[in-house]
């Protein structure tokens, strides 16, 4: 797959494309392209735009959606709390979230006080993720949370698989990008359908999935459709079920005594 190139639309932020090229290994390109998908970095954030008819896409944990997550997200009371078990613990799990994308459950794990590492192999989600935590770490709303987030650029299972011992997660988060054969939520997401030409699907998943279980200390939860298949191989040992998405939970302890 060609490298998605990098166009800097603002001349006073030539510095930090150069930075961002450099980093992820993205073409950096003199002017704006005539057609295809690229990232784009103006004057407030960085965006994977296109010349379609796709909306542009960036990460985003300061403004929007991430704010009122931030200001009215339920508390531990969230799904994604459950699932990785903050309900009742009295210690925040040390969560690794396997397969970070726009880092939007690794955002609602940090608010809520966990140590998330967030992982991606997609030099294009990496650099949202990259920009997005840089704009969060200079906001006094979220500069907290900000630092609560590390950002990983490396394919996930030689990373977790390459941990030392006092280096392994309590929790790893797992929600894979699979074909979308749902026609009427595809056409619901045409923003994130530009996102998901250009990362594309994690057929490996099975392979993440025993990667996972193998570092993790306390669980692996894996986010999937309601209706999804779990991942091809290892039975979960419990699912919380939601409204349009249910988690699979892979409790180290259970899985050790099977």
């Amino acid at each position: 797959m060609t490298a998605t190139p990098l166009y800097c639309a603002e001349a006073a932020r030539i510095d930090a494309a150069r930075l961002l090229a450099d980093r992820f290994q993205l073409p950096l390109i003199r002017q704006r392209p005539a057609d295809g998908y690229w990232l784009e970095l103006g004057a407030e954030r960085l965006e994977l735009v296109t010349t379609g008819k796709h909306g542009a896409v960036y990460a985003e944990f300061v403004e929007g959606v991430a704010r009122h997550r931030r200001e009215q997200g339920g508390g531990r009371g969230q799904p994604v709390a459950k699932a990785v078990g903050l309900k009742g613990a009295k210690d925040l799990p040390y969560v690794v979230d396997a397969t970070a994308g726009l880092g939007r459950d690794s955002f609602v794990l940090a608010t809520l006080g966990c140590r998330v590492t967030m992982v991606e192999r997609s030099p294009v989600a990496a650099a949202l993720l990259a920009d997005a935590l840089a704009r969060a770490a200079r906001d006094d709303s979220t500069r907290d949370i900000a630092a609560r987030m590390t950002l990983a650029h490396a394919n996930s299972r030689d990373w977790l698989a390459g941990l030392a011992d006092d280096q392994r997660p309590d929790v790893v988060f797992v929600d894979p990008m699979f074909p979308d054969t749902d026609k009427k939520a595809a056409a619901a997401k045409k923003d994130m359908q530009a996102f998901q030409q250009v990362i594309g699907d994690d057929m490996d998943s099975a392979e993440l999935l025993a990667a996972a279980i193998a570092a993790a200390k306390v669980r692996v939860v894996v986010k999937r459709p309601r209706l999804g298949a779990a991942i091809e191989g290892v039975k979960p040992s419990a699912v919380l079920d939601g409204k349009s998405t249910r988690f699979d939970l892979y409790v180290i302890k259970a899985l050790a005594s099977a």
